[in-house]
């Protein structure tokens, strides 16, 4: 295992999160087992969608999944051949997990640009079932086996924080909630001044801009990544309510007057763009936390998650001309949801060294 770099932090030496669109070496995914999440039937289910996602990424990045035993190498590749999805690209990590979510108890990476050439590191956060909602042990030391896994530098900021809390433009400007990462729950009275400087020091934010909002239905107390993202270093896409007596227009209207008085790295206004919102989406008498913000950004792709509504091809459309170079992808995500999460929820990225590390567009790609 790589040793820790204890003495510095990653600001300190030149490492930040990229943003989310800049080349991945890979996608990280934890294979879904838990049956208290889906039931038997609904696990055939998600099984299939994982299988999508895979599909519509593996063409342009390598896709590393996490599995409890060799059972599953055979399962998920037996799987993969069936739908003819190639395995060339697909790692497997004997790493057991309490469930699929690995943006939030996985480790986020970090790059650096050097004279010898563009270095990757890694912080191993700690993990607590988004405020101890759930006994999973095995997610928080699914981290560390990661981070054993992948053999880079490494840091240990000592707190809690989730993945999905937390968006980056990569040039030094990261989005989160007040109701999560001041959440007691997480790392008890911690002050906002000292989670900005944990913000800076370990993932290279120079400037926070908070959202105090969140929808129904999400039981991580409002990740960012169903609120409001990144989608270049200038732009956010923000969700919005407009029917006045649905729950979440009073819950969403604060983030559009939160953004326009926000100001980017160079201190200027961002380009703000709005989602609808799904028709509510329930299972039993529980609203899900559906949002058309859980997308996720891939090498060649951009998977965008469907409801099945015509509010689907909407929010496709919005965000199509800011990936002019990569397909917009609808993954059906109504199962996913009924699990409390989403597409952006279930992947990790992991930059890349170099662009040769990832499989580049086709001549005529290029041309297009």
């Amino acid at each position: 295992m790589t040793p820790m770099l204890e003495s510095s932090t990653p600001d300190s030496l030149g490492y930040s999160m990229p943003a989310e669109w800049e080349p991945h070496s890979d996608t990280w995914l934890a294979w879904p087992h838990n049956l208290e999440t889906w039931n038997e039937n609904d696990l055939h289910e998600i099984e299939k969608v994982f299988i999508e996602i895979i599909r519509n990424l593996i063409d342009g990045e390598r896709i590393s999944i996490l599995i409890s035993d060799e059972v599953y190498k055979y399962k998920i590749s037996t799987m993969l051949h069936r739908e003819k999805v190639s395995t060339d690209s697909v790692r497997f990590h004997i790493i057991p997990t309490d469930d699929a979510w690995a943006r939030d108890f996985g480790p986020n990476f970090l790059a650096r640009e050097t004279p010898i050439g563009r270095q990757i590191a890694v912080n191993r956060w700690r993990f607590n079932a988004w405020g101890e909602k759930y006994p999973w042990e095995k997610d928080n030391q699914a981290q560390r086996e990661i981070v054993r896994e992948v053999k880079l530098p490494w840091f240990d900021p000592g707190i809690v924080l989730e993945g999905g809390a937390i968006d980056v433009n990569g040039k030094g400007v990261c989005m989160t909630t007040t109701s999560c990462l001041l959440n007691p729950n997480r790392n008890g009275d911690i002050s906002q001044k000292k989670i900005e400087g944990y913000l800076k020091d370990y993932i290279g934010a120079h400037k926070v801009i908070w959202i105090n909002a969140g929808i129904e239905g999400d039981d991580t107390d409002g990740h960012i990544d169903n609120l409001a993202r990144f989608i270049n270093p200038t732009t956010i896409a923000y969700v919005s309510e407009e029917d006045k007596n649905d729950d979440n227009y009073s819950r969403l209207k604060s983030i559009p007057e939160t953004l326009k008085n926000a100001t980017d790295q160079d201190g200027k206004p961002f380009s703000l763009v709005a989602l609808p919102m799904p028709v509510p989406i329930r299972h039993g008498a529980t609203r899900l936390p559906a949002s058309y913000a859980n997308f996720y950004i891939g090498n060649r792709s951009v998977l965008v998650p469907s409801f099945h509504q015509k509010k689907d091809e909407t929010a496709i459309n919005i965000l199509k001309p800011y990936f002019p170079r990569k397909k917009i992808i609808p993954i059906d995500s109504r199962i996913l949801v009924q699990g409390q999460g989403g597409i952006h929820c279930i992947t990790q990225q992991q930059p890349a060294h170099s662009p040769s590390e990832f499989h580049p567009f086709t001549p005529e790609e290029e041309r297009a």
